[in-house]
């Protein structure tokens, strides 16, 4: 639960959720509102998983993917405007038990930045350990953060011989990562809950 603002700042906040939700609210016309609302259109496609293989020796489990996906109106104009997006790709590993609930034996997750820089006109792209680089266009860095090749995501010991194991991925836009302001002006619009899963066994 969000603790409540010290005195005297409900009204400052006010404004900032207020900004952060105009800049980002997607443009309507008045006479279609109701339809959009009714159908439940969704501003972006939805994402799709284009590769997706499990592999294992000695050493571990690995998971190569592809993600093929385009970013909402509403995202990429942020984006445009220099405010970065967080992409998370996450990976677990259970054990099936016949007696209890699966057990979880490993889990792991990537976090990818980009930002826009408008001096250079190029967008960055920044991983969680600090390692980053530059591209020219939005295709390339959406290119660099939507797949990974040979991702260990559990160790060798994790996977017991004779035991059955099962993988769960996900790969989302992280809305949880921007700044507050904004994550409120955000809250519930379709164009931001960009999110696909899989779930396969193991060999």
């Amino acid at each position: 639960m969000t603790r409540p603002p010290p005195h005297g700042l409900p009204r400052r906040r006010s404004v900032l959720r207020a900004l952060g939700a105009a800049a980002l609210r997607p443009f309507v016309p008045a006479g279609t509102a109701a339809t959009l609302a009714g159908i439940g259109v969704a501003l972006a496609s939805e994402p799709e998983i284009t590769q997706f293989e499990v592999s294992r020796d000695e050493d571990g489990v690995y998971l190569t993917y592809a993600v093929s996906f385009e970013l909402g109106r509403s995202p990429d104009e942020a984006l445009t405007k220099a405010v970065p997006l967080f992409f998370v790709a996450e990976a677990e590993v259970f054990r099936e038990r016949w007696y209890w609930r699966n057990r979880r034996v490993a889990r792991t997750s990537r976090v990818w930045k980009i930002v826009f820089q408008p001096l250079t006109s190029t967008y960055r792209v920044t991983t969680e350990g600090g390692l980053s680089q530059s591209y020219p266009t939005r295709a390339d860095a959406i290119a660099a953060v939507s797949r990974s090749s040979r991702w260990k995501i559990a160790e060798a010991s994790h996977v017991e011989e004779g035991s059955s194991h099962y993988l769960e991925f996900t790969f989302r836009l992280d809305v949880s990562l921007l700044p507050r302001p904004m994550q409120i002006g955000v809250g519930g619009q379709p164009d931001w809950q960009m999110s696909v899963q899989r779930s396969q066994r193991i060999a």
